[in-house]
Order: structure tokens, then C-alpha cells, then sequence
């Protein structure tokens, strides 16, 4: 079954937006949307990351490789699969961004200090789970207006079936496309777990540690949109009860919904690594 199972990381070229830099962007890129998505409005998700890198050889041009969500001012969750591989790269962190092509004055650049990765992640077995890491910033992330802490979910709490959540990233907007400039939103329903694993849908695949979105065929998360938050209206606010993990080659088919980290399984690790590695 692997073989019909992407993670869903990306490349996409974007300048390196620094203080007195050129901020053309070095490939062209085509305005879309994630699939099946529509434009987020300005300030809505302000707890969005794009998650960029650089090669250590040129590190004038940056990447965006993933999303990820800020938990702390000195803390971005994302995908274990986006930064287990960090040799030869540099990585930072894009926070108030929504054009990643423009430079709007909302941007804050943090370079990443360290990197945990879950120790139980397995890039060879993805059924296993715990994709999930941490990265820490070089200082900390401040409220410049655009800039805000997710809200994380209550310890092991399980969205109900087809609750309406929201995906936020900018993935590539159809299989095989372009990264999109502005930061894209769709609906994706909870399906849950005994639905989702059944053999029909993505069997032994899923675990109960996971939350499975979409599987309509026509909406759904993909690359790029890896480490990303899936947005849920619970208890009265949003909070990130997912992160983007993994979806189907061709991103967007019947009964394979996109599947992301259950976020409220990974909480004791959580903490206990922010806990013990944070120096304020």
C-alpha cells in the first residue's frame, strides 16, 4: 500500500527576504489554490509557519518545505518528515507571512536553533506514526499584530465525525502544480478512525494516534502542506488538533482522505520537550 502514499513536503523556490535584500521572486510561480481551497483572508490563521530552508553552500535563497504552527514564542510544531533530514541545510522559520513572494513588512524570519525530531519516527514506516518534531527558534517570536500562539487541544481529546476543520498551507494547489503565493484555507470533515481504517479507505495504514480529513476527491491537502495545522472550532476557539502528514499520490481521491498527526496524542511529549529545552 505504501507505494500509493505521499508525504507531503515540497520545494519551493522563494528569495531570501531579508533586511536590504531583493525580494524578486526567482522562479514564476501561478496564484492557484490548495485543492479544492479558496484565498484565507489576511490575519485569520496568525499562527501559520512557513517552515523555509537553504542550502548551507548558498544561503541566499530560501525554500518553503513545509508549514508548521507556533505553540510558543520560541517553539514551531511541524512534521517529523520535514526536518529529519537536515544535513547540509539551514532552516528558518516564515512567521505573519501570507505572500510568500512578497515582502509586506508583516514578516518575521527566525532562524532554527534546534531541531527535535520524535524519537520513535520512522521515514520507512509510516504506519508506525509520530510524525512530529519541534523546532526551536534562536529567540523568540513576538505579536507584531500578525502574529499569534496556536491553542492546543485538550490531552487526548478525539474531534467527532465529520466536524467541519480547517487546512491551512501553502501546498501545491493540484498534483504536480505550483506552490501558490497566498496562503490557501479549505474544509476538510473529520472522518473517524473506524471509518478511516477500514480496508475500503486506508486500512492498518491509519493509527488511533492520527486524524484523517477529507476523502471526498475533490479537496485535500498536498505537498507542501506537510507540518501544517488542521484548524478545529472546539470549546468555543481554534485550535490545532492536527498536523499534515501524509495523503495519497495525486493528493486528492475518493476515500483517501488527507491524514495528519493527532496533535492531542503527542501532548506529554509536547511539553516535556519544551519543558526541558527552553532557555528564556
Amino acid at each position: 500500500m505504501f507505494k500509493y502514499i505521499i508525504l507531503l513536503a515540497c520545494y519551493g523556490v522563494i528569495s531570501s527576504k531579508c533586511a536590504s535584500t531583493d525580494y524578486t521572486v526567482h522562479n514564476e510561480r501561478k496564484t492557484e489554490r490548495v485543492i479544492g481551497g479558496t484565498n484565507a483572508l489576511p490575519k485569520k490563521w496568525m499562527w501559520q509557519v512557513s517552515l523555509q530552508f537553504a542550502y548551507e553552500s548558498d544561503p541566499s535563497y530560501y525554500y518553503h518545505t513545509c508549514g508548521g504552527s507556533l505553540i510558543h514564542p520560541l517553539w514551531v510544531m511541524t512534521a517529523a518528515h520535514c526536518v529529519d533530514s537536515p544535513r547540509g541545510k539551514i532552516y528558518r522559520a516564515a512567521l505573519g507571512d501570507y505572500n510568500l513572494f512578497e515582502y509586506e513588512g508583516s514578516e518575521l524570519f527566525i532562524p532554527a536553533d534546534k531541531i527535535f525530531v520524535h524519537e520513535q519516527w520512522n521515514p520507512y514506516d509510516l504506519g508506525n506514526g509520530n510524525d512530529i518534531a519541534l523546532v526551536r527558534l534562536q529567540y523568540p517570536a513576538y505579536n507584531n499584530g500578525y502574529i499569534e500562539l496556536a491553542n492546543l487541544p485538550i490531552f487526548d481529546e478525539i474531534v467527532p465525525h465529520n466536524h467541519p476543520c480547517v487546512i491551512t498551507g501553502w501546498g501545491l494547489t493540484q498534483a504536480g502544480g505550483s506552490i501558490p503565493a497566498i496562503l490557501q484555507e479549505a474544509v476538510l470533515p473529520v472522518v473517524e478512525y473506524p471509518l478511516c481504517s477500514m480496508n475500503s479507505w486506508w486500512g492498518d495504514t491509519v493509527k488511533n494516534t492520527m486524524v484523517c480529513g477529507g476523502g471526498d476527491g475533490i479537496t485535500s491537502g498536498c505537498q507542501g502542506d506537510s507540518g501544517g495545522p488542521l484548524n478545529c472550532m472546539t470549546n468555543g476557539a481554534w485550535s490545532v488538533q492536527g498536523i499534515v502528514s501524509f495523503g495519497p499520490v495525486g493528493c486528492n481521491y475518493f476515500q483517501k482522505p488527507t491524514v495528519f498527526t493527532r496533535v492531542s496524542a503527542f501532548l506529554d511529549w509536547i511539553f516535556n520537550i519544551i519543558d526541558v529545552n527552553t532557555k528564556m
